[in-house]
């Protein structure tokens, strides 16, 4: 299963990122009012959690910077219900996956069946230590097949940022020191220039830097050690294992379809851009 999870989250989460790469979302929460993206982004993706208070969305998304979420909440819930942005985060999520894949492809048969099996999956794991997958968890399952692919393909990437979290914990790795290891992972040098650290006010980053050659997985020049590799490695493989929980819901023959569904859905969204 733990194979399966891996395979499952390079083939759903293509369908995830349009909320991030393609127009229709920040659309969509521009019009209620949001003045950011950014302002949209913590309102509209928190928001399944309820109206806590910044520091608990901090704790719960893990990898911001301090202060970041304490920009955007609870102010932009303010004039904005949360209900409200959650909504246009789904409609404009679903609109921007029509538009990708066409209106054919978006009404057949074997994307009806994806979104079928990805719902019995997102449903049917345990929710106990799974802060924001229990949150969408509490989020109507949408009727319209589009959308419902995008829901529970959003649950499952939930229930899986929230093992990650767990592993990355267990491994005593910081939600900016997490950023470096994927930077390097991914073959970027220096890991500064990471789109995800190259904001950070750089005696912040030269701190994580220095904590990350102290403890031996990173070397003088910033690049991996044995040590910093396999530590990343560990983490991403416990990371597959506490995300297989919700594929025991399908049978062998059901994760089959389930991929030979996705396959053409996740190689359209990839060619446009969503990766």
């Amino acid at each position: 299963m733990t194979h399966s999870a891996r395979r499952m989250f390079e083939l759903l989460e293509p369908i995830c990122l349009v909320t991030y790469f393609a127009d229709e979302c920040n659309e969509e929460l521009a019009a209620l009012g949001h003045r950011t993206y950014w302002d949209g982004y913590f309102a509209s993706r928190a928001a399944p959690l309820g109206r806590v208070p910044a520091q608990v969305v901090h704790a719960a998304f893990y990898s911001f910077a301090d202060g970041e979420a304490a920009r955007h909440i609870p102010s932009a819930w303010e004039t904005i219900p949360p209900e409200a942005s959650v909504a246009a985060r789904e409609r404009g999520s679903a609109t921007s996956l029509r538009r990708i894949l066409g209106d054919e492809p978006a009404d057949s048969p074997g994307l009806v069946r994806a979104a079928d099996l990805t719902t019995k999956a997102a449903t049917n794991a345990p929710t106990e230590g799974r802060m924001r997958y229990a949150g969408m968890r509490t989020l109507p399952v949408p009727g319209d097949p589009v959308a419902r692919l995008w829901h529970s393909a959003t649950m499952l990437r939930e229930h899986r940022c929230d093992g990650h979290v767990a592993a990355l914990v267990g491994a005593r790795i910081g939600g900016t020191e997490a950023h470096v290891l994927d930077a390097l992972a991914r073959g970027i040098h220096p890991p500064g220039s990471f789109g995800r650290l190259h904001h950070l006010p750089k005696e912040r980053l030269a701190a994580v830097m220095d904590g990350l050659r102290e403890r031996g997985l990173v070397d003088a020049d910033g690049r991996f050690t044995d040590a910093g590799r396999e530590t990343k490695q560990r983490i991403e493989a416990l990371t597959d294992e506490l995300a297989a929980p919700p594929y025991d819901a399908l049978s062998p023959a059901e994760l089959d379809e389930l991929a030979a569904e996705l396959e053409p859905i996740t190689a359209t969204l990839v060619a446009a851009g969503s990766r």
